[in-house]
């Protein structure tokens, strides 16, 4: 999995701060408690991660404070990025991971919105391998040109989210017949819903599949239609890119900026207002965890890889989503805005 060039992978590495002893805040605070909200529900790499990093980031904040994880799903993660923008307390103690999702689906679709992803203070990410669209390999398709002639239904939680976002875009530039499901509350719930045969496809993180269900890879229940990255993940070498699924330059050019939620792995955020030395002390903080020996043998354990981008690099990356052409945007909106569900 790579989402950045090489050269930017390397300079990336280069700046990223060693592990190190809690950095003192500026006005001397120390947190004694702080909640590490989730846009997810409870089962799920999302989850899951929420918890390691609650569980090893005190050692490098303040005070070594308690991290209480809150999952707060909903909205397709709308409902926390609203939270976490307009209520959370704005002393540093509040922290969120959100979906990938959340800053493309603020220009493109805008239901629920009462948020600016480039004002959030972005502190860094785990990282993520690529998403993967798929099918149960009972369902009778073979490949993504088998399902622009036979109708498949595809799981999914609400509109905001990628796992709703990519198969809706194929849909209207490459011409499948995903039925999308609405109405799941999590991701672990759009899986359950697939195992039982209530929907036969869905969309979601390579990392997931890994991680919750690796039987289905190594026993083959899945067959991968699609993945939605900066480049084809080694492990799926001859499944297409959905940039590559486009058939004009345009297509792609609105395929690229639909792909971009994949850039930013699991992003992690403090709301907008909060004092900018306490900002770098949480962004520090996270570095550290990132690099900590436990903290990556507990994520190997989980069979999760660790491949962290820094907070700056998570802004960046917002930025040109939140600011790309307004042509492309509009093409974009088009594609899969609010007269597309």
């Amino acid at each position: 999995m790579l989402r950045r060039s090489f050269l930017g992978a390397l300079a990336a590495l280069a700046a990223w701060p060693a592990a190190a002893a809690p950095a003192p805040s500026a006005d001397n605070f120390q947190w004694k408690q702080m909640t590490l909200i989730t846009s997810t529900g409870v089962g799920g790499t999302y989850d899951l991660i929420a918890r390691l990093v609650s569980k090893h980031m005190p050692k490098y904040l303040p005070g070594n404070p308690t991290i209480v994880v809150q999952n707060m799903p909903g909205g397709g993660n709308v409902i926390a990025t609203n939270y976490m923008y307009n209520s959370a307390p704005k002393d540093g103690a509040t922290v969120a991971v959100l979906n990938d999702a959340i800053p493309l689906h603020q220009v493109i679709d805008g239901r629920g919105v009462r948020y600016d992803a480039d004002k959030f203070n972005w502190l860094g990410s785990p990282g993520d391998r690529n998403s993967v669209t798929f099918v149960r390999s009972d369902a009778g398709i073979k490949t993504i040109d088998d399902v622009t002639k036979k109708e498949i239904a595809l799981g999914g939680t609400g509109v905001g989210s990628s796992i709703v976002v990519y198969p809706t875009a194929v849909n209207k530039l490459v011409g499948t017949k995903f039925k999308i499901v609405l109405g799941y509350k999590s991701s672990t719930e759009v899986f359950l819903a697939m195992e039982r045969g209530e929907v036969q496809a869905r969309s979601v993180g390579l990392t997931s599949v890994l991680v919750d269900y690796p039987s289905w890879v190594s026993e083959k229940k899945i067959i991968f239609l699609f993945q939605t990255g900066a480049k084809r993940d080694a492990m799926l070498p001859d499944i297409p890119l959905m940039t590559e699924l486009g058939k004009t330059e345009e297509q792609r050019q609105i395929l690229r900026l639909i792909s971009s939620p994949t850039l930013l792995g699991q992003p992690y955020t403090a709301p907008p207002g909060v004092p900018a030395a306490r900002i770098a002390v949480l962004r520090r903080a996270f570095a550290a965890t990132m690099q900590d020996k436990d903290f990556i043998a507990d994520t190997n354990r989980a069979r999760y890889s660790i491949d962290p981008i820094g907070g700056e690099e998570i802004a960046r990356i917002v930025h040109e989503t939140i600011t790309a052409s307004p042509n492309v945007i509009a093409k974009a909106r088009a594609v899969i805005g609010t007269d597309s569900q």
